[in-house]
Order: structure tokens, then sequence, then C-alpha cells
């Protein structure tokens, strides 16, 4: 997909064209920019589809604890909606949103300190 481009035609100014990573890279800043999303999915994070009716957007994403799981999926597809509409003049037709994992605040905090102590504990 990184090879392939996208025309808009802009009307009587000729055509813009987006490469894919371009729109890829927008999706992935709109996304990192919703309070509660801690990650996108390695390897699944983004995936476009262009049609004539408009951008199909399926993203996977990793989740902090304690957020209302709907209300975040809400806010990532009004984010990307409305950045990759304002930088790119694409229409979003639609996001999917997956949410493969959640993390919880011990595992962040806790997880470099378990592996100091039991590097300690051996010398």
């Amino acid at each position: 997909m990184a090879n392939m481009k996208y025309n808009y035609s802009s009307g009587s100014n000729g055509n813009i064209t987006y490469n894919s990573d371009i729109v890829n890279s927008i999706v992935a800043i709109a996304v990192q920019e919703v309070e509660g999303v801690h990650s996108l999915t390695p390897n699944k994070g983004i995936r476009l589809y262009f049609e004539k009716d408009g951008v199909y957007v399926d993203i996977s994403v990793i989740v902090e604890y304690s957020n209302s799981i709907p209300d975040l999926a809400f806010r990532i597809q009004q984010s990307i909606k409305q950045v990759v509409e304002s930088m790119t003049k694409y229409k979003i037709a639609k996001v999917d949103v997956h949410v493969q994992d959640v993390v919880f605040p011990e595992q962040a905090a806790h997880a470099p300190d378990a592996a100091d102590a039991g590097d300690d504990a051996e010398k």
C-alpha cells in the first residue's frame, strides 16, 4: 500500500495526489491525540480502504483502563473524521474501532521495577 497514490480532483486547478502513507500518518496522529488511547496495535494498527464514497478506516488500539470504551471509540472516530477531512478533503465513510487490549496502571508502573528487582536479586 505504500506506493499507491490517490487523486483528489480539486476542480479547475488540477489534481492533488496523496500517497497512502500520508493519510495513514494523519490517521495515526488523530488517534494519538485522543486521551485514553495507550497505543496503536502493532502490525494491525491502521488499515485504509479508498472507495468512491469515501475512505473506510479500520483501526486497532490498546486503551488505558478507567475509560468508557464506547465513549473512547466514539472520540477516536470523531478525531479521525475531523482531522482527515480538514487536512486532505477526503470524506470519511466509516471508522471501525477494534479495542485489542486494556493497559492497567499497575502494569505500566511496575513493569520496569519488577525487571530491575529481578536483576538485583540475581547479583
